[in-house]
This record gives C-alpha cells, structure tokens and sequence, in this order.
C-alpha cells in the first residue's frame, strides 16, 4: 500500500505542477512530509462531514457525500445499497440535530434544510415523521426524537460510518495496484516473446518446405514451444490449433460462473470495459474482465426480461426489455433504474434492443404473446406472431414513432444499426429482412431471406451487406443495393443457428429458442465466430464457394453455446462464448498480421 499511496501522489503532483497550482503544491508538500501513516485515513472524511455540520454548510455536505457515493459506494454490490441509504438519512438527521442544538432555538438553518430536501425525501417513508420537527416546541422531550438528541446516538453513528469506511477501503483495494502494473507487464511482454518465436518457427517452416518441397506438420514444427504456449495453442485447430496460415493464437481461456441458467444474452459495451449477460432466470450479470473477472453489479427481475442492449452514450446505461411490456433503463454505475418505460400491453414482448450510435434514441421490437399464451414458444408456427417496431427518444423517454411492417405487423427477432444509425436492418419471424431508412423514417426495401423465421442480422465491415441467420440453418450475405440479391450462402449445424438443446438423464430436453446474437465479426471483418455445441468456431469469409472457411475452434464448453460476442482491441481480441449451462468463456486471441 505504501508504494501505491506515493506513486499516487507523484501523479497528483505531476498534475498540479502541469496546471500551474503551485499554492496547492505547496499546501500538499507541507501536509504529506506531517503525515506518518502513508495510508488511508478514515478519520480526515470523518473530520471533514462534521466541518460541514458544524457550519451549517448543507450544500458542502450534500456534495461531499455525492462524491464519496459517485467513487466508493458505487462499486459496491446491491446488496449493501440499504446500509448507504441509512448511513445518508442519519447523517442528515445528525445535521438536523445540529441546527437546532447549536443555534438555540433558531430554528431557520432547521427550516432552510427542509426546504432545500422537501422533493427528495417527502416520498420517503423514514422522513414523514421528520417535517413537523421545526414547529414542535421542544422536540428533545419528545419520545420520537428524544434519542437523536442524546449523545450515545451521535458517537454511535460516527463510529458506525467509521467502521463501514474503514472496511470499505480494506475490500476494495483502491490504491493496491502494483500486483496488478506487474502482472499486466508480464503478460504484455510474454505475448511478445511467444508472438517472436512464431514467427520464427513459421519462418523456419517456410524456408524447409521452399528445400525440401516439404514442411513438418504443425505439431513438429511447434513442438518446442513454451508449456504456457502449448496448452493454449495445441498443435492443431480443433481447440485452439496453430497452423502456419494460422490468423489467431489463443492466448487464454477463461471463465465466468456468476450464472446458474442457460444465457440468453452476452454482450461487451461500446468501449470494451463492461460486460452485461443475461440468463433465462432474469438474473443479470455486470461484469469486467480486464485486468481480472470481477462482477459490478447483480440485477434481479420478478418479470422475465427477453432482450438486453447497451447504450452508446453513456455506456454505462443498460437497456433491458421484459415480457410484460415493459423497457428499463438501468445505470450500472449508480446501479438503480432511471426509467421504466411501458410499451404495449398488446404486445408484452420485448423481443429486440437496437441503441443508436449517437445514443438519443433506440429502436425496440414488441411482440404479442405466442398463442399458447406463454412468453417463449420454441415450435414453428406457420402464422407469424403480430409484433410492433417502435422508436423511443432516451432523453424525453417517449416514444416518437412506429414504423410500417409490410406487408402485415409482425414479430421483429433482431435489429442491428450501421455505424452512422442511419440504416436499420431487422429480421423478422415471417423470414423477411427489412432495411429502414432512418433519416426518412421509412424501410428502404425489404426481401424474404430464409425459410422460416430470421434469428439473426448484422452489416458486414464495409456496410455494403447485410449478414443474416436463419431457421434454415443458413448464414446468407446479402447485397444490400440490389434488394434480394445473394452474394453468398452456406449451411451451417443446427447446433450453430438453434433451437438449441441440451439432454440430461431419463431422457429429459431443455430447448432454447435463439435470442441473443449468433454471430460476431472481428475488428476488420475479415472473421465471424459463431456457436457450436463445443464453443465458438471462427471462419474466415472466402467472398467466394465456400463462403466460410473454419480456421479456429475455441472449445471449452460442455454445453451448446447459445450466444456470442467478439471485443476487438489492437492486436488482442477477446472472444466472449455463452451456453447453456450458464457458462461464459472468455478467450483471448492474439491476430498474427502478414
């Protein structure tokens, strides 16, 4: 701790210098050569709330703890949400005492906080009581409020807010970050040394094969290896293979076991920090995974949440669509509700959340309940379900529009935006692909695409087509200037579009209609991972016969993967596979650039 505290206060230096704050540099210096515990200290917030009180600085006090809320408690899981609030509401009614034990009977800084908090705490049920207090002649006598008067409660709350501090900054490890400097030093330099000796060894295969007109197998030429190298690289592609024209190494693999039912949805935010995942519980997951796994934040739903999406901006807002007409907007960092939005009780189900890439407003697809009255439907049904595809605003949080579904209103499974937002591409339950204009408002064109209802859709790298999944197992390209036009097709294992199922013993079947993506592309589009009932596969696109060329099985799962995303960052990418049995597989690829 006591590296991490003056690294820290290198940095703070460095910043005032920078900034020409030489009074605070100096105040700084004369403070940090008095202090001798180089760590941190509880008992200086505790020194600065009752300065607040103390002088009736409501404003201060408000802001002090907003940031304290902002930076620390934040962090915290909900569970422990309730012991903020009441550490908030008695450090408020502390102050309240205070006013009118210190100004004898002048009760206006009493009056003045009441008023200043009517709007935020008149709906609170701990505070109904507390609004007569000004006008009551002698509330210490009072048996309601007699004990905050006594001193027993004052020393008992300041010990209390000391303690919870205390052990809030022991758990999170605020400043501990050396191990975790170090840690990501060595891997960055491991991955170094082993990107060097591939090349080198594929340099070497090259040079035998141009004498010999032969080359050793791939599990010769690798060989010799590091350890660490051979059980993430193996010596074929089943796994995790390398091969010469090998596009990626897999680094790592890890996992995330936070779930305890098959995934519904796993997706990585805008800036590639955050993870939100979804299970058929209604349990959601906000997770991190660089430097180290580690859950954010838990969210549980009494009504079945269908879709999940994350704002572009800010990225910290999570939309969630339920099954009972119903869309949330959810703050992961502040980890409450913002709003929650009803769509349609004629169409309770929140099938499809498409956020704008400017973030003023988002697209969501409603559906009516199957006809066997049930939230999910895993048969084919040979009348598509009536949906609704409407456009929300997020910041007045109405709806601004509902687009035209020719040639009837039906279920909308999956929308997707260009980079722009000024295309929308959506697959439907009736098999047709509609391309919108989002400018104008209008579709475009639109086209049947597969024989049976559309799972999934995506723009490729250049925007010039539009990929798609189907019921018929098909992945098709799709020329998006000349309406209905192929430019590929190919037929994928059921295990790779669903339904999926999962067996278990006495001949029991879990089936799992496809909600979530089925399909990601890498940074430069020139890859797709997709699910199988091992974990993801990775292809090449040929534009060519075949239109998908497998170069990469990641393995690792026991279970169908359901779900899959793909965070690209430089040359490492993280490749996020989800599946049935609740688990959620992070591998990490290293690209090897020509």
């Amino acid at each position: 701790m006591g590296s991490a505290v003056e690294r820290t206060d290198e940095h703070v230096r460095e910043y005032l210098i920078y900034r020409g704050f030489t009074s605070t540099l100096k105040q700084l210096d004369s403070e940090i050569k008095v202090d001798k515990e180089k760590g941190f200290r509880v008992d200086k917030i505790i020194e600065q709330l009752q300065q607040f009180i103390q002088n009736f600085d409501l404003f201060g006090l408000k802001e002090y703890w907003l940031y304290l809320d902002r930076r620390l408690f934040c962090r915290l899981e909900d569970v422990y949400r309730s012991t903020v609030n009441k550490l908030r509401t008695s450090l408020y009614r502390y102050y309240i005492i205070n006013t009118i034990q210190v100004t004898s009977r002048n009760l206006e800084k009493t009056q003045e906080f009441f008023q200043k908090q009517a709007l935020e705490l008149q709906g609170q049920a701990e505070w109904r009581d507390w609004f007569i207090l000004p006008f009551m002649p002698a509330p210490e006598q009072n048996p309601a409020f007699s004990p905050y008067f006594s001193r027993q409660w004052a020393d008992t709350f300041l010990v209390s807010l000391h303690n919870f501090l205390s052990v809030l900054f022991q758990c999170m490890h605020i400043l501990i970050f050396d191990a975790e400097v170090q840690k990501t030093t060595g891997l960055t330099e491991e991955n170094e040394q082993l990107r060097q000796m591939v090349r080198e060894k594929h340099k070497l295969a090259t040079e035998k094969k141009g004498e010999t007109g032969e080359a050793d197998s791939p599990a010769e030429t690798f060989s010799d290896l590091p350890d660490s190298c051979s059980k993430t690289c193996g010596g074929g592609t089943e796994g995790g293979g390398l091969s010469p024209e090998q596009p990626f190494i897999k680094l790592s693999q890890e996992e995330y076991g936070e779930h305890h039912s098959s995934i519904m949805h796993c997706r990585v935010d805008c800036s590639g920090r955050r993870v939100a995942s979804l299970d058929v519980d209604g349990v959601i997951k906000v997770w991190s995974f660089n430097p180290i796994i580690q859950t954010k934040a838990t969210i549980m739903s009494k009504s079945p949440l269908l879709s999940l999406e994350w704002a572009t901006k800010p990225d910290r807002l999570l939309l969630l669509g339920s099954g009972v007409g119903t869309v949330r907007l959810y703050d992961t960092e502040a980890k409450k509700n913002l709003y929650e939005m009803n769509i349609d009780e004629t169409h309770p189900r929140i099938l499809s959340l498409a956020c704008s890439p400017s973030g003023s407003s988002f697209v969501c697809s409603a559906a009516a309940l199957s006809r066997s009255g049930s939230v999910e439907s895993v048969s084919r049904l040979p009348i598509p379900i009536s949906g609704q595809l409407l456009l929300w605003d997020t910041k007045t949080v109405k709806q601004q529009l509902q687009f035209s579904l020719e040639p009837e209103p039906v279920a909308i499974n999956c929308t997707a935006f260009n980079h722009n937002g000024n295309l929308l591409v959506t697959g439907a339950a009736d098999g047709v692909i509609r391309l919108f204009d989002m400018q104008r408002y209008e579709s475009a064109m639109s086209w049947r695409a597969h024989d049976g209802e559309v799972y999934s859709v995506e723009f490729s790298y250049d925007e010039n087509t539009v990929f798609s999944i189907g019921e018929d197992g098909k992945v098709i390209q799709w020329n998006i200037h000349r309406c209905g036009v192929k430019q590929s097709e190919q037929a994928l294992a059921q295990d790779a579009t669903g339904p999926f199922v999962l067996s278990g013993y006495s001949g029991y079947k879990q089936v799992q209609v496809p909600r979530g993506r089925l399909f990601a592309f890498d940074s430069e589009g020139q890859h797709v991972l997709t699910c199988s009932s091992s974990g993801g596969l990775i292809y090449r696109l040929t534009n060519g016969v075949p239109a998908l060329e497998s170069v990469l099985s990641l393995g690792g799962h026991k279970a169908p993967v359901v779900t899959v995303d793909w965070c690209s960052a430089v040359d490492c990418g993280t490749c996020l596979t989800a599946s049935m049995d609740g688990k959620i597989k992070l591998s990490t690829l290293l690209a090897q650039k020509p």
